[in-house]
């Protein structure tokens, strides 16, 4: 038995009104087409589902039981509608992807969008350049919906993350510098230098590109703070310090008179795609998946 939506709607307007011209006027449909349809649907069940005569008309055994599954039916269906509805208004949504560093390593952003775009082709992407004041990239103050960071992330329980990259820190400094012309520098040989330090609302991450835990329990000498590449880069030529750096983000700073060099004693950096914990959106899940399918070893 295949029983229409419309079929049980028409029956629970009749229920409800016990009418079937005040039904008709509800459903805006005419009288006549109203009762050829309950006819039919009583055709299907084998059995009246109203008892009418000229003065009212009451529900029949039939009906009375049809009535509470038929408006469950109803409701089920309006919901499922609401569900589909509110998922069609997603995948037409803007995802914000927040960055303090352009995380473009080997054509990963092309392959996380292609990804991303074949589940919800609808769905348009904005990337959001953050300065590195804010080491969540937007992330805690909502600005941003994912974001590529650098671990660790200031208040790391907030927030779910895929390792996009793994790479060795790099030391950058002016190619005037006496060590500047090193094919390689041990971490120690850079003790007593000014060191350029992410401001301090970065939050761990100003600790981690300052390396304490390769210091030997020394308090590093700060040199002066950075905010942009642009302000790195000129504090670089201008003598001002050194700084560890991402060798994914050398050319950032190699541009003329500014080296980098590998360094041994310290951990590599690690950059990651974060986002908050309590986002249940589909969009912020999808561009998460596909982080990974683009950026798992193959």
């Amino acid at each position: 038995m295949d029983v229409h939506g419309r079929d049980l709607r028409y029956f629970v307007a009749i229920a409800e009104e016990l009418h079937f011209t005040r039904a008709a006027e509800r459903l805006y449909v005419s009288q006549p087409a109203l009762s050829k349809q309950i006819r039919a649907l009583e055709g299907q069940l084998g059995a009246p589902l109203f008892d009418r005569d000229r003065r009212e008309v009451r529900l029949t055994p039939v009906g009375e039981a049809l009535l509470p599954h038929a408006r469950r039916v109803l409701a089920e269906w309006a919901a499922a509608d609401d569900a589909v509805r509110l998922a069609k208004a997603a995948q037409r949504g803007t995802l914000v992807v927040g960055m303090s560093t352009s995380p473009g390593r080997g054509g990963m952003l092309p392959a996380i969008r292609s990804r991303f775009t074949a589940e919800y082709p609808e769905a348009a992407l904005t990337l959001r350049q953050i300065g590195w004041h804010d080491s969540t990239a937007g992330l805690a103050d909502g600005s941003s919906d994912v974001a590529f960071v650098w671990l660790p992330v200031p208040g790391a329980e907030r927030y779910d993350h895929v390792v996009v990259a793994e790479e060795p820190r790099l030391v950058a400094m002016s190619s005037a510098h006496p060590l500047a012309d090193r094919a390689e520098v041990d971490f120690e040989d850079l003790l007593g230098e000014p060191f350029l330090a992410l401001p301090e609302s970065a939050g761990p991450l100003r600790d981690y590109w300052l390396a304490p835990e390769a210091r030997g329990g020394r308090a590093p000498v700060i040199g002066g703070e950075i905010s942009t590449p642009d302000e790195t880069y000129e504090a670089l030529v201008d003598g001002r310090g050194v700084c560890l750096i991402a060798t994914g983000n050398a050319p950032l700073l190699t541009r003329g008179d500014v080296v980098t060099i590998p360094v041994r004693g310290v951990s590599p950096s690690r950059l990651a795609l974060a986002w908050r914990k309590d986002d249940t959106r589909p969009l912020v899940h999808a561009y998460a998946r596909a982080t990974r399918l683009a950026t798992s070893p193959r």
